[in-house]
């Protein structure tokens, strides 16, 4: 489910069907299936212990022991070479550094970053960043510093609410799951929310306004300004089910809770219809 975020970049500059770029954006999401499998076998190798003691996570396989912690690390060094090394083949090279940055930030959050507070917020929201830049890199499209803030913000706003729904849901074990969650207070957590959700909103309206004002000759509707509403309500849907604590595995929400699907419907053809300029 994240790494549909490919499509973020294509999408946000209408471009998404045409001939090179739905190919470029396909190979963007199989390298990032790659390199995020290899990811999480590394991490739920070294999240052993802890896992076993997570009233979901006790299920993952190689917490159950049904794969050896051996194998999950030979499968995730072949996963994440491939991330790698695909792209290249193929002549992707912006991409390639994408995926190569994205390992090395990953691997580096697996064996001993995740511990660090506020270090921990910056690389897992780094990996939604990476995500929603990929299909622009690997279809050489340029990405605005518009499109840079509203991703870097909204990534920072979802893992300060992944953060604080974990705080809630494990209470008094929070710590004992994840290192980094004892240095963590609810209400610091909803400061970091609250904060990256006003940058989200504030950067989202300004470049929702300017093509509103660059295509206000050759539109006949001003889509993109009309978009703020559903992206409004979408972000307080969002947070209403961060402060109920219920979004600790972000795509959990996107799959179960109707009324965020249907304002992502709803913004999702504003959006669009703005993008096309229509």
């Amino acid at each position: 489910m994240k790494n549909l975020l490919v499509g973020a970049a294509p999408l946000a500059a209408a471009q998404q069907f045409r001939p090179h770029v739905l190919p470029d954006t396909l190979l963007a999401f199989a390298v990032f299936t790659l390199a995020a499998a290899g990811t999480y076998l590394v991490n739920d190798v070294r999240d052993l212990q802890g896992d076993r003691r997570h009233p979901v996570k006790q299920h993952r396989p190689i917490a159950r022991g049904d794969v050896s912690p051996r194998l999950a690390i030979s499968a995730a060094v072949l996963l994440l070479v491939g991330a790698v090394a695909l792209p290249l083949l193929t002549g992707h090279g912006q991409l390639a550094a994408c995926m190569a940055t994205y390992v090395v930030l990953m691997q580096a959050y697996s064996l001993g970053l995740k511990d660090e507070p506020v270090v921990d917020l910056a690389i897992v929201a780094s990996g939604f960043l990476l995500r929603a830049m990929a299909g622009g890199l690997a279809a050489e499209l340029p990405l605005s510093r518009w499109f840079l803030m509203v991703s870097a913000f909204g990534s920072l706003f979802m893992v300060a609410g992944k953060r604080y729904s974990e705080l809630v849901s494990l209470g008094s074990r929070a710590g004992e799951v994840r290192t980094s969650l004892s240095a963590y207070s609810p209400t610091y957590l909803r400061f970091v929310w609250a904060m990256s959700a006003g940058v989200l909103l504030t950067a989202y309206s300004l470049w929702a306004f300017e093509v509103a004002a660059a295509m206000s000759d050759r539109a006949s509707a001003p889509w993109s300004a009309i978009s703020v509403a559903p992206f409004v309500l979408a972000v307080l849907r969002y947070a209403l089910d961060v402060d109920r604590g219920e979004a600790a595995e972000p795509e959990d929400i996107v799959l179960h809770d109707r009324g965020l699907q249907v304002i992502a419907v709803l913004w999702l053809l504003t959006f669009g219809l703005g993008a096309a300029g229509v």
